[in-house]
């Protein structure tokens, strides 16, 4: 994949996840940061940061439980270590932090 369809994916799906943010009943405040780094902090001061890695056509979750990295593959980013789906990872793992149910469906 080249770097710009990368770049185009990846802020589309960053796009998504705020849109989901913005529907969302959970206390969770966000800020999308330069260089395609979104920042989500939960009510309890903890954070889960998903950014773009353009290097490896990746983008990266780190959140409370750990990072995971996440590839584009057939119309969907995967991860790379237990071929989890990126926005249902993303839930479970926002659940986790904010203490009740979080969907990026």
């Amino acid at each position: 994949m080249e770097e710009t369809e990368f770049n185009t994916l990846a802020e589309a799906t960053l796009a998504r996840i705020e849109r989901a943010l913005d529907g969302c009943a959970a206390d969770i405040d966000y800020e999308l940061q330069p260089g395609g780094v979104l920042e989500l902090e939960f009510g309890d001061g903890s954070k889960i940061i998903i950014n773009r890695h353009a290097a490896a056509r990746e983008i990266w979750v780190a959140a409370r439980s750990g990072g995971f990295h996440f590839r584009h593959e057939d119309g969907r980013w995967i991860g790379t270590r237990d071929g989890a789906e990126l926005f249902e990872a993303l839930g479970r793992l926002a659940s986790e932090q904010a203490g009740e149910a979080v969907s990026f469906a």
